[in-house]
């Protein structure tokens, strides 16, 4: 057995210093587990050689290391599992990458081909044996008998699922039920597998993390990261199958935990606004921080507004080498953070004098070695990311690594992290894609023109329809994206917007990304106001409560730097909004749309809606996405009782 280990780890690893690294990590396992003399008798026959190259390795591996940026107060094994974590997976990144390169190149095949595969592993279930998978050859055949579908295609069908019936929509058990974060609508049930996290981690994460070493070669160092993350809860269904969110989480990700500023003990803290106080604590504690990650920069964005809020408490912590008593913690997992903790009056000053200097560009005066800021700033996140850029992470790189969502997994993987902007390509092998032109989607069957990878052009927008490891064959995402140019064969696209996003009280269609850049351009002519959070509401969800008669939007404004708005300035966002939608404009000209009603709403209400929304919609921090355009009329009397 020890001899296989040792083969398997030198066939997966073809470094010769990590193959010698790793003969000497198993000689210390072994020692430290008390099996020395049993195992150590084993390699008695192996040659002399043996010796001198593990002598030899551990030289070149110490010294490797040793050259490396390292955080403060690590233990040697703390060192060695995350010297040895990000080796593999860089050659697990070089691998998968070379691997994506090759099927960039005969696009067809390749989606073809992973068609198949999902069509032969569904294909003993019902729903396959309804759609007669089994005879199945090619996609022709495949779009021929299977219809495009929405969510209502399988609500009854997951149900079924949930309530224990096996073999329904996939062959094996789910891992949990994932419920979508609700954006644009009531939030869905869908299937996890363990397909879905395999192609994840291979096609996703592996390729990401090469392309980041590759652009930002200081963060192949042996810094600690921050990760911004929390326990979600999770209910049980029927069959005992758990439903919640389907992001990484601190129990999915125990194995790394020890990479992370955050001691495992905080994780078991079920209140949000406590995990956060406990992530800023000991990030703070450690200058060396080298990443800050979190699945979205709205997480990002938040911790830094309560690190403003609570600075003065955490810097009374860290002077006294203690855990807030204002926190709600279990005795134990308290007594176990706090023997983490130590006097530390001398980083204390430090904090103090830092945060005395204000918050602009705090990130790099806290943390000076600090690399990257690691999540995703595109589509929704887009203004959170602009705004940590312009103050709170001035100077520092931000990579947006993914393109991903509950219903399909992974879309789409940024491999140019040094570009503003964010543009994934998709990947070709995680879901068979197809799509509609948007020109099409209000037609009655939009579904008679989907197109295939090969056939989409430049410049163009289209609705994503996936076939996926998750159960879903021929979905309409409700995601538009637009494609901005090939990789080889394969599309790269740009999020646009969400079909539920859409602003429309006549028909006139604007997207999350125009109303943006027109809101963008208004408050830039708005001497003073900076923009913290925004949404909007068409004023038929609110009745009589919005007041005047003829259709408009109504905007939710959270700013800084100015108390009020007046006149002329609340009406320039419309003026912005006609110049970059004709079709608007003339509603406007003709009366039929009425003027837009801006409202700015009084500091934290966007926080506090945030709130509201993951309650009611079961959604973690982890994965929660703010509705830019909100459907439900509490939600929208929410925001007018916070108008200033």
């Amino acid at each position: 057995m020890f001899y296989e280990l040792i083969s398997s780890m030198a066939v997966l690893v073809r470094s010769k210093l990590i193959r010698c690294a790793l003969v000497i990590t198993i000689l210390s396992i072994i020692i430290a587990t008390g099996q020395s003399l049993e195992l150590l008798g084993m390699l008695r026959p192996l040659p002399s050689v043996l010796g001198v190259l593990s002598l030899g390795g551990m030289a070149l591996l110490w010294r490797d290391i040793s050259s490396k940026v390292k955080g403060e107060n690590r233990t040697l094994s703390s060192l060695l599992s995350q010297y040895f974590a990000v080796k593999v997976v860089g050659w697990l990144g070089k691998r998968q990458r070379g691997k994506l390169e090759a099927d960039t190149q005969n696009i067809r095949q390749v989606q073809e081909e992973t068609l198949l595969k999902r069509l032969r592993k569904t294909a003993d279930t019902r729903y396959g044996k309804q759609y007669d998978f089994s005879s199945i050859k090619d996609c022709e055949a495949f779009r021929t008998r299977h219809p495009v579908t929405t969510y209502e295609h399988y609500r009854e069908l997951v149900a079924r699922v949930a309530a224990g019936e096996e073999k329904v929509l996939i062959a094996e058990k789910p891992l949990i039920l994932a419920m979508t974060s609700g954006t644009s609508g009531a939030s869905a049930m869908l299937l996890s597998t363990k397909d879905t996290n395999t192609e994840f981690f291979l096609q996703g994460v592996a390729v990401c993390l090469d392309a980041m070493r590759r652009a930002f070669p200081a963060t192949d160092s042996l810094q600690r990261t921050t990760k911004l993350f929390y326990s979600p809860t999770f209910r049980q269904s029927e069959a005992g199958i758990p439903i919640g969110p389907n992001s990484s989480t601190p129990a999915s990700s125990r194995h790394m935990l020890n990479l992370y500023t955050t001691p495992a003990p905080a994780f078991q803290v079920p209140s949000e606004r406590d995990t956060l106080y406990l992530h800023l604590l000991f990030a703070l504690k450690d200058p060396s921080v080298g990443t800050l990650e979190s699945n979205f920069a709205s997480t990002v964005f938040y911790a830094f507004s309560a690190l403003q809020e609570r600075w003065q408490e955490l810097v009374e912590d860290i002077k006294l080498g203690r855990v807030s008593p204002a926190l709600a913690l279990e005795p134990g997992v308290r007594a176990s953070l706090e023997g983490q903790m130590k006097p530390d009056p001398e980083r204390a000053t430090q904090l103090l004098t830092h945060f005395q200097q204000g918050f602009v560009g705090i990130a790099r005066r806290l943390w000076p070695q600090l690399n990257l800021v690691l999540a995703v700033d595109s589509g929704s996140n887009q203004i959170y990311g602009e705004m940590l850029r312009e103050r709170y992470c001035q100077g520092i790189p931000f990579y947006s690594p993914f393109y991903a969502a509950t219903e399909a997994g992974l879309i789409g993987v940024n491999l140019w992290p040094e570009e503003e902007r964010r543009r994934y390509l998709l990947c070709p092998r995680s879901m068979f894609c197809e799509f509609l032109p948007e020109a099409s989607l209000d037609q009655e069957t939009p579904e008679k023109h989907t197109l295939l990878m090969e056939e989409v052009q430049e410049g163009h927008s289209y609705e994503l329809v996936v076939t996926n490891a998750s159960g879903l064959f021929r979905y309409r995402m409700g995601d538009i994206v637009k494609v901005v140019g090939f990789h080889n064969q394969c599309p790269v696209v740009e999020f646009q917007y969400r079909r539920g996003q859409m602003l429309s009280v006549r028909g006139e269609k604007v997207s999350e990304v125009m109303f943006l850049g027109a809101l963008k351009r208004a408050i830039s002519q708005w001497p003073g106001a900076q923009l913290v959070d925004y949404c909007c509401a068409e004023s038929a969800i609110m009745g009589e409560s919005c007041g005047g008669s003829d259709p408009h939007y109504q905007v939710f404004v959270e700013l800084k730097g100015v108390r009020n708005l007046t006149e002329e300035q609340r009406y320039k966002l419309d003026q912005c909004v006609q110049e970059d939608s004709a079709v608007y404009k003339s509603f406007r000209f003709k009366g039929s749309i009425g003027p837009m009603r801006v409202q700015m709403v009084a500091e934290g209400a966007f926080k506090e809606l945030r709130k509201q929304m993951m309650a009611f919609s079961n959604t973690s921090a982890n994965t929660f996405k703010m509705h830019r355009v909100l459907r439900r009329k509490e939600y929208a009397d929410f925001l007018l009782g916070k108008t200033i």
